[in-house]
């Protein structure tokens, strides 16, 4: 089992290198394989663990049989790293689009955490189905549950979608509540904040922002908030870089 990391300019992470996330460490397990290291007895998921979630999510399908939906609306739109037949824009009612999972491994660390994208309850959300053949939807699952439930603060669930193409159920990774990460009350100042800050191996979470925000107004469906927050946290970094005795670890 190798990694495959590429040198940074020290400031992506603490040790100077930076885990790509792509199809490659995924296949080898690489991903789990190095957040273990980094974990500081945080419970992560075992490899036995995932693929059990996997196989009991497909045994719960509404509509067995058949192609498989995914929804994706955060990293999964600008870097999927699953081989798909088709994607079309979907609109998801009951759920939107929401930095609220606390993350210390990927794009964050203990000393700075960072923020990740959850589907939390209330409101809607604009994003991208990709259809998986039913011949490979497993083994592309597995890829997906091996980078999204790798501490299990997601709840994968069947959910219904619109798309300019007709309706569809979708599998969507819902933000588990109960997780020790979860984090709803924080306020917008201290989101802006740790989104404005925060790095670890996997990158900036400014950058997950940034990213996100730019490919969802690429494809004709803008979030504003998402934007709102970007301007906001550029100001924010703007500050920061005026003040050079200010620690940025």
């Amino acid at each position: 089992m190798s990694e495959r990391r590429e040198r940074t300019t020290g400031e992506e992470a603490g040790d100077g290198l930076r885990l790509v996330l792509d199809r490659e460490t995924l296949r080898a397990g690489a991903l789990q394989h190095h957040l273990r290291a980094r974990a500081a007895g945080m419970e992560l998921w075992s490899e036995e663990r995932i693929r059990r979630s996997l196989t009991e999510t497909l045994a719960a399908r509404p509509e067995p049989g058949g192609d498989v939906w995914l929804f994706a609306y955060g990293s999964l739109i600008w870097n999927p790293t699953i081989h798909f037949a088709e994607m079309r824009i979907a609109l998801l009612r009951g759920y939107h689009r929401r930095f609220c999972l606390r993350t210390v491994l990927g794009r964050g660390c203990c000393e700075r955490p960072g923020l990740m994208l959850g589907l939390d309850h209330g409101g809607s959300c604009r994003g991208v189905a990709y259809r998986l053949p039913a011949a490979s939807a497993e083994e592309e699952l597995l890829l997906v549950w091996r980078r999204e439930m790798v501490a299990g603060a997601y709840r994968p669930r069947w959910l219904r979608a619109r798309s300019g193409e007709g309706p569809l159920t979708v599998l969507a990774f819902t933000i588990e509540r109960r997780h020790e990460r979860y984090c709803p009350r924080l306020s917008e100042e201290e989101r802006i904040a740790m989104l404005a800050t925060a790095r670890g191996p996997l990158g900036r979470a400014s950058d997950y922002l940034f990213d996100t925000a730019h490919h969802l107004a690429e494809l004709g469906i803008p979030d504003r908030q998402l934007e709102r927050l970007c301007e906001a946290v550029r100001a924010y970094q703007e500050r920061l870089r005026g003040e050079p005795n200010v620690d940025r670890r």
